[in-house]
């Protein structure tokens, strides 16, 4: 039988997981939340 604790602790990340997160937090994206705002922040200002 597998000891999932066991093998919990041997685990360790892939190095380009770690590499992809940083580059993830590093730049910054555009989300959907930033597009809905900026929609709004135009509507505002046109009058729409």
């Amino acid at each position: 039988m597998i000891n999932f604790e066991e093998e919990l602790k041997k685990f360790q990340p892939s190095l380009e997981v770690e590499e992809v997160e940083e580059a993830v937090y590093n730049h910054d994206l555009t989300d959907m939340t930033d597009l809905l705002q900026a929609m709004f922040k135009e509507d505002r200002n046109t009058g729409v």
